[in-house]
């Protein structure tokens, strides 16, 4: 379905019974909504309503130019206002990667509007800060983003040769079919564009300004992350006020929802169970 908002239109997944209890999924980068393909299903199951939101920039009806545009205050607004479109109170929150941030960034300036988190592989922002002040593995982890935040040299990098560089990225994601799901679109003129402009509009403020979080949060770590260390994943936990579970999934790589959809939605039913 597409849902108008602040001037903008999404393209919104949907699911599960209309009249279930609502969960809003928010994918990271390079992908978008179908990263929740295979993790919705056990959510309907239990009886939750599904909507996987493609966020400013990957929704082509929501692609503002300006770099200013993406900034996370106004990534949070889009949520916000989503919900209101879609005359929904409050939801179960999940967010992967980017997404994560988001969320992240929504149950802590909007908690009214929260039931629960659960943060998948991107731990708090003020956790990065301290793992990045502390831990050289994890300032190397994240070199990348200097890569993405230089207009024109990362998107010819990652989209040479039909987009290899990118594909290789999406490696984990699984067989050669599912890469290109999330490659092909991001060939799409000016995509790969707003999809990286969310880190050049990314800003050490806009980070610092997400506070503590005092609704009920899961985060949810895989080991073979090689964006997130540990000393970012355990760091987590002293910026949740409210009940807080870490789960860590061994073996896994950053690409969870599609390398390990059926434990994170055990994650997820668990969060939204032990707070129901």
């Amino acid at each position: 379905m597409q849902v108008d908002a602040r001037g903008l239109t999404f393209e919104v997944g949907t699911g599960g019974p209309a009249d279930g209890v609502p969960v809003l999924l928010l994918h990271g980068f390079p992908q978008h909504s179908g990263e929740w393909d295979d993790v919705v299903p056990a959510l309907h199951a239990a009886g939750l309503r599904t909507y996987a939101l493609d966020q400013r920039g990957y929704s082509p009806g929501a692609r503002p130019e300006a770099v200013v545009a993406y900034r996370i205050p106004e990534l949070v607004a889009d949520v916000v206002a989503v919900l209101d479109a879609l005359d929904v109170d409050a939801v179960h929150l999940v967010g992967h990667d980017w997404g994560a941030i988001v969320a992240w960034a929504v149950a802590a300036a909007h908690p009214e509007r929260v039931r629960t988190l659960t943060a998948v592989s991107v731990p708090h922002p003020a956790a990065m800060a301290h793992a990045l002040a502390t831990d050289g593995q994890q300032k190397a982890r994240s070199s990348y983003i200097a890569l993405f935040r230089k207009p024109g040299k990362a998107e010819k990098v990652l989209l040479a040769w039909h987009a290899t560089a990118l594909r290789k990225m999406l490696g984990g994601v699984g067989d050669a079919s599912r890469v290109d799901r999330y490659a092909d679109p991001m060939r799409e003129p000016g995509a790969l564009t707003a999809a990286l402009n969310w880190y050049r509009a990314m800003s050490r403020a806009d980070l610092a300004g997400v506070g503590p979080v005092a609704v009920p949060t899961t985060y949810v770590w895989s080991d073979r992350d090689v964006a997130i260390g540990r000393t970012a994943a355990e760091a987590c936990a002293a910026n949740v006020i409210g009940d807080y579970r870490f789960v860590p999934l061994p073996g896994v790589s950053h690409w969870i929802p599609d390398a390990a959809p059926a434990a994170l939605a055990e994650a997820v039913l668990a969060r939204i169970a032990g707070t129901a």
